[in-house]
């Protein structure tokens, strides 16, 4: 007898599956191939009538039938250009983001930048004026012609002078009461320790910051706390970081010393006329009287600008006037970072009108000390009650007010 395939039957073995003996209506692979065990829904008494429409079992899940048609999910893709990726571009994720990396940004600039400042030891011996409330800082604009190439000395008409002198001298004290800026003209005849009365910026040349500190400690009575001084380099690059500033000169101003040619009025200078409009003091009647307003002014109108919003939102000019303050900036040893920027946050604050801005009382043009009103004005200071600080001892020239 013949084997016969287990896959199919002969005769009516196989009837209720394949159909009364018609190979045509076979399903191919037999049972396997559908679900549920008949063609095409079930067995032969639940086999629509040739003809008519099949209807769907009601008691079968609706995915388990071959003519279901469905949307198929969409897959899920991985790594950057996926759903996941996607949401890190979302405005609530990327805004901290970039606020995180400004503000990583702003303070990496000026710690990079500190690293470059030159400190010096400007701490005398001997005897010195006791603690004194606030903090008073000895700024000093020098005139070194360091770091200036042939062609910048010839621009800024510094001159070819080797060493440095000290162009600018100013007090400030921030404490309790209103910042006080107090210049004292350089050619202040004072005691200088072992040299005798002499012109006040010769303690200077003579000694360098430890004697200038030790002369106006024992001069004024205040104790100079912090020491900061800048060069002719830090000075125009400063201004020109920011765009150049705004002076108001009272008169038209020709001074070929200084290399500089102005108008009368109020406009915009880049980092070289500002340098000669506070170094200017031939055109003047008053000369060094009238130089240290002018170097107030200058100063003023810097910090102003580097104070503005834009400098902060700017990355650009942030990062050139941070490096511009430091390239010829040299500090005590004892001044740290946050004094530092204490220091130009409380400048601004005194030269835009919160504060007193004035020059050493002096007795007349010849730039003798008032020693009545000096020791006023400094007795205040040293006590800090700078808002007892009147304008009969605190005017712009020193002169007593008129």
């Amino acid at each position: 007898m013949p084997d016969r395939d287990p896959r199919r039957g002969d005769g009516d073995d196989f009837d209720w599956l394949y159909g009364p003996g018609d190979d045509a209506t076979r399903v191919v692979g037999g049972p396997s191939s559908q679900p549920y065990g008949g063609p095409p829904y079930g067995p032969p008494h639940q086999q629509p009538h040739p003809g008519q429409p099949q209807q769907r079992p009601s008691d079968l899940p609706p995915m388990q039938f071959p003519d279901e048609r469905r949307p198929a999910a969409t897959p899920r893709r991985s790594g950057g250009g996926g759903g996941a990726g996607r949401r890190w571009l979302r405005p609530r994720r990327i805004i901290p983001l970039l606020l995180v990396a400004w503000l990583i940004f702003l303070i990496a600039v000026p710690v990079w930048a500190w690293g470059k400042i030159e400190k010096v030891d400007a701490t005398p011996g001997g005897e010195r004026p006791a603690d004194q409330p606030g903090t008073t800082y000895l700024l000093v604009g020098s005139d070194s012609r360091e770091g200036l190439t042939k062609a910048q000395r010839k621009k800024l008409a510094t001159g070819n002078a080797e060493g440095r002198r000290t162009d600018t001298i100013m007090m400030m004290h921030v404490g309790g009461g209103p910042t006080t800026l107090v210049s004292i003209p350089r050619d202040s005849i004072v005691p200088i320790p072992g040299h005798g009365r002499t012109k006040i910026n010769a303690a200077y040349a003579y000694g360098g910051p430890k004697l200038l500190v030790e002369t106006l400690e024992q001069s004024t009575g205040v104790r100079i706390d912090d020491y900061v001084e800048i060069g002719f380099g830090g000075f125009v690059n400063m201004v020109d970081a920011v765009g150049g500033v705004e002076i108001c000169p009272k008169q038209g101003i020709k001074d070929k010393d200084a290399g500089l040619k102005l108008k009368k009025g109020c406009q915009e200078v880049d980092g070289a006329q500002a340098l000669g409009y506070a170094r200017s003091r031939h055109s003047y009647a008053t000369q060094d009287l009238q130089r240290v307003q002018s170097q107030r002014e200058v100063l003023g109108a810097i910090a102003g600008e580097v104070k503005s919003p834009s400098t902060f939102l700017n990355p650009f000019r942030y990062a050139g006037v941070v490096t511009a303050a430091t390239d010829s900036l040299r500090i005590g040893d004892n001044v740290g970072p946050i004094s530092l920027g204490r220091f130009a946050w409380s400048l601004s604050a005194a030269m835009g009108g919160s504060g007193h801005n004035c020059t050493v009382p002096i007795a007349d043009a010849s730039v003798r000390w008032d020693k009545k009103r000096a020791l006023e004005l400094f007795g205040y200071i040293k006590a800090g009650e700078t808002d007892k600080i009147t304008k009969a001892v605190c005017t712009k020239d020193g002169l007593p007010a008129r």
